[in-house]
């Protein structure tokens, strides 16, 4: 797809519970992306156990294309009604887009409708009813394009402020009211969209949140590739084609190395411009050439950017307050939404002993659990070894 889904979730914990009753869970194929909500009964434990269970089992069979019909059959069957209350034991919303066309398509059990809002106004999604196992199933289509953003949440959203600011609770209508307010400010993310609606949803319930909240925005916008060229390959006759693949992507292009910095810098017939500005006593400083937004030294500054992603939980406002190169390259990997790592395999011996296999090799290990980490954040990553 041209344009990237932007996908971010935050919820607000019902007071005195340390865990939330409400579950997201994000799945992606080559095709399609899959995002469900789902509701436990009550709150605390239980419920988020019976959410978790209903969350995992639709993005499973939706990402293995199982029909709708199954899936809800599955979900019902396995998650019996309540006998006291006579209600289901878990409620859910799941999101399936077609990642070649942008079209949507909404199934929703017993949870609020979701909220699309389109050239940033709030557009009504028409619904239709499927009956599965006695059950009402809400179903809802449509194409996202650019600027589109697509608002699920859970119940507690709409009871945030009940008799207290609002007699009946905030509602749909005031929620989706204060959704288009946000839009009035610029350089919008799913990110700044759900955090805004968070907010003011734990503000309405004060010291007192009486119901797990949730809200997961998808917002439709243009693309932040990178790439990061690290490690010389296994064979130095592919130094150039790589050195000349990197230059040609369309995006952020990151160097990590010194040898791999001297690759690209040969291909340019240029020679690296060291900014001992940057120098640190636990990072070597980054360098300069023409076309690369960020060249830093390899396996020490990955090693340090993959701490500082964990220490700052994917928030790069929690990055330390610094411009040594691990920190840059954290911050070029946080600002990303799909990053291609080309990676080369040949051994660095300073750093590890040449009788161990490649696949052992320490810049490989670094790389793959950075893409990990970036993968928990619901970004795009593939690895290319040479």
């Amino acid at each position: 797809m041209d344009y990237y889904l932007d996908i971010y979730s935050a919820s607000v914990n019902k007071t005195g519970e340390e865990l939330c009753g409400d579950k997201v869970t994000v799945g992606k194929t080559d095709r399609k992306t899959i995002v469900v909500l789902s509701d436990g009964l009550g709150s605390g434990v239980k419920a988020n156990i019976l959410a978790t269970l209903t969350a995992e089992i639709i993005v499973t069979m939706l990402r293995a294309d199982i029909p709708l019909n199954e899936v809800i059959s599955t979900v019902i069957g396995t998650l019996p009604i309540c006998k006291v209350r006579h209600i289901a034991y878990s409620t859910f919303t799941a999101v399936e887009i077609d990642h070649a066309t942008n079209h949507f398509r909404i199934m929703n059990f017993d949870n609020p409708s979701a909220f699309y809002l389109h050239h940033s106004k709030n557009s009504a999604l028409v619904e239709t009813e499927e009956i599965i196992l006695d059950r009402k199933i809400r179903v809802s289509e449509g194409v996202l394009m650019p600027g589109d953003f697509l608002g699920i949440i859970s119940d507690g959203v709409l009871h945030a402020g009940l008799g207290t600011t609002w007699n009946f609770g905030w509602g749909r209508e005031n929620v989706s009211k204060y959704l288009e307010s946000l839009f009035i400010y610029s350089n919008h993310t799913a990110k700044s969209l759900v955090q805004g609606l968070v907010t003011r949803t734990q503000a309405l319930y004060g010291q007192n949140v009486g119901d797990d909240a949730t809200c997961i925005g998808i917002y439709t916008r243009q693309s932040h590739p990178l790439m990061i060229f690290t490690g010389p390959p296994l064979d130095d006759k592919l130094d150039d084609a790589c050195a000349e693949r990197l230059l040609a992507f369309t995006g952020r292009r990151v160097v990590c190395g010194g040898t791999t910095g001297n690759i690209v810098a040969t291909y340019l017939g240029e020679v690296i411009d060291t900014d001992l500005r940057t120098l640190t006593r636990e990072v070597p400083p980054i360098g300069q050439l023409n076309g690369i937004d960020l060249l830093t030294e390899g396996i020490i500054t990955l090693s340090h950017a993959l701490d500082y992603l964990r220490d700052c939980h994917g928030e790069e406002a929690a990055l330390p307050a610094q411009t040594n190169g691990a920190v840059l390259l954290s911050r070029e990997l946080l600002r990303a939404d799909s990053i291609f790592f080309l990676v080369g395999q040949r051994i660095n011996e300073f750093y590890q002993s040449p009788l161990l296999p490649g696949n052992l090799s320490l810049r490989r290990k670094l790389i793959e659990e950075i893409a990990r980490f970036l993968l928990d954040l619901h970004k795009d990553v593939k690895i290319e070894y040479v």
